[in-house]
C-alpha cells in the first residue's frame, strides 16, 4: 500500500512538472528559456539604433531635398513607426533602448544592470554614427550636413530662444521616459502594447516639438 502511494505521488509530481509518468518530458511542456548572451544584446541595440536613426533622418533628408513631400507629420510617423517595429522585433533580446538616456534612466532606477551600461551606450553610438555616415554617402551630404545637389541644410536650429527649446526638449524627453517606465517596467502594465505606446509617444513628441525648430538660412 505504501509503495502504491509513493508511486502515485511521484506520478503527480511528474505531471505537475510537465512530464509523463515514464519520466520523459511531454510535447506540450514549455521549453527552457533560451540564453541570450550580452553580445546578442549589443548587436540588437546596434541594429535597432541604426535602423531608427537611418529611417528617421532619411525622412528629413528626403523632405528637405525633394520639395518637402514627407512633411512634419510624415517625419513624425517615420520615427514613431520605426520605434514600434524595432521594439517588437528586438525588445525581447536587448530591451530596445536605442537611446543612452533610456539606458541610463533604467540603470539609475535599478531596472537595468549598471555594468552593461557602457556596452549599450557604445553600441548605440556606433549604430547611430554609421547610420548618419550611410546617409551622407547615399545623399551626397558634405561634412556640414548640406546637400551637394541643392545646398540644402538638413539639420535643425531653434526658431525661438534657447530657453524655450530647452523646455520643449525637457518635456518631450520626460514624456518618452515616463511612458517607457509605465508600460515597459511596471509589472501591472500590459506589455503587449508597449511598442505601440512608445512609438505613439515619439510621434506626439515630434508633432508638438518639431515646429520649435527651423532650418537656418
Amino acid at each position: 500500500m505504501a509503495n502504491i502511494t509513493g508511486q502515485t505521488q511521484i506520478a503527480n509530481l511528474d505531471i505537475e512538472d510537465g512530464r509523463s509518468g515514464g519520466g520523459s518530458r511531454s510535447q506540450d511542456s514549455p521549453r527552457p528559456p533560451i540564453f541570450i548572451s550580452f553580445v546578442q544584446k549589443l548587436f540588437g541595440e546596434f541594429v535597432g539604433t541604426f535602423s531608427l536613426v537611418f529611417a528617421g533622418c532619411s525622412a528629413i533628408v528626403v523632405n528637405d531635398t525633394y520639395g518637402k513631400p514627407v512633411t512634419l507629420p510624415g517625419i513624425a510617423l517615420t520615427w514613431g513607426l520605426t520605434v514600434m517595429v524595432m521594439t517588437y522585433s528586438i525588445g525581447h533580446i536587448s530591451g530596445a533602448h536605442f537611446n543612452p538616456a533610456i539606458t541610463i534612466a533604467l540603470a539609475s532606477s535599478r531596472k537595468f544592470p549598471l555594468k552593461q551600461v557602457p556596452g549599450y551606450i557604445a553600441a548605440q553610438v556606433l549604430g547611430s554614427t554609421l547610420a548618419i555616415e550611410s546617409l551622407r554617402l547615399l545623399f551626397n551630404l558634405n561634412n556640414n550636413g548640406c546637400s551637394l545637389k541643392g545646398a540644402i541644410y538638413v539639420g535643425t536650429h531653434p526658431s525661438s530662444s534657447n530657453t524655450a527649446s530647452f523646455v520643449v526638449e525637457f518635456i518631450a524627453t520626460f514624456n518618452l521616459l515616463f511612458v517607457i517606465s509605465a508600460v515597459a517596467t511596471d509589472k501591472r502594465a500590459n506589455r503587449s502594447f508597449a511598442g505601440l505606446a512608445i512609438g505613439a509617444t515619439v510621434v506626439l513628441d515630434i508633432l508638438f516639438g518639431g515646429y520649435v525648430y527651423r532650418k537656418p538660412l
